[in-house]
């Protein structure tokens, strides 16, 4: 699987541009067959030395717009918390989301209507004090399990770019999502530079959002990495073909080469 050929901008124009910011990578190793189940068959998931994994991901956004307009007062900042798994589906690596809670009902509204996103209304606040971080997260859409998340983390030491290699790079260098609609499978672009990352220390930390997915809720620390600030440009969400290139070509193979019931072998 070809990991950095994703970072390269996609053609043509971005739809939306935004900043995220004050963000802490929350990640636990997980069972493959607890994912699997949870997954669309039309995604592989996506593994890193055997381990399959899940993160949490809280954060805010500002300078939220379309590419060909400034930012509209009130519409363009909001805090958002993530709850997500990696995939693949034809050699190209991605996020899928479990769940997405944003602060921001316009923001929920737009995006389950656009983008086929799980996204949940909730009542989220985010507080920088002498350097600690607090983030606290309820849910409040109608209908939907019920949620919590409270977290306090101390940003640490700027750590070096992530090598391709490695955890941190499979881990946070993710450049599309994909989402499944009334059975059809779609995956969303984005682009930003490398991830500045930092180490972080968690000082307090409490959520049943995992539970809320039936995940089970890890007992062991998460491995963390810490953001301050990146400007991400989103494209459209485009269809994925039914099948893929190279499985299109196998299936023609197999179809010249392998007999009919009572025929001979090609």
């Amino acid at each position: 699987m070809d990991r950095l050929r994703i970072r390269q901008r996609p053609r043509g124009y971005p739809l939306m541009r935004q900043h995220w910011g004050k963000l802490l990578f929350m990640h636990w190793p997980l069972p493959y067959r607890t994912l699997r189940a949870r997954v669309p068959d039309s995604l592989e998931i996506d593994l890193y030395h055997g381990n399959a994994w899940v993160g949490l991901i809280p954060f805010t956004m500002w300078g939220v717009r379309p590419s060909f307009t400034p930012p509209i007062p009130g519409l363009s900042a909001f805090h958002e918390l993530n709850v997500r798994t990696y995939v693949h589906r034809d050699g190209v690596p991605g996020v899928y989301f479990f769940s997405l809670d944003a602060s921001l009902a316009p923001a929920v509204w737009a995006a389950r209507r656009f983008y086929h996103l799980p996204y949940f209304a909730a009542e989220i606040s985010l507080r920088d004090t002498a350097g600690e971080i607090a983030y606290r997260s309820r849910r409040t859409h109608k209908d939907a399990p019920a949620a919590e998340f409270l977290a306090r983390w101390r940003p640490g030491r700027p750590l070096p770019e992530t090598d391709p290699g490695s955890l941190a790079f499979f881990l946070t260098e993710r450049y599309c999502l994909y989402t499944e609609h009334r059975g059809r499978l779609y995956r969303c672009r984005i682009h930003h530079p490398p991830w500045p990352l930092q180490s972080a220390e968690l000082t307090e930390f409490h959520s049943d959002l995992l539970a809320s997915h039936d995940l089970p809720e890890p007992e062991n620390s998460p491995v963390l990495h810490y953001a301050a600030n990146i400007g991400v440009d989103i494209w459209p969400l485009t269809p994925v073909e039914g099948l893929s290139r190279a499985r299109q070509a196998l299936d023609t193979i197999t179809a010249k080469t392998v007999p009919s019931p009572g025929g001979n072998p090609a």
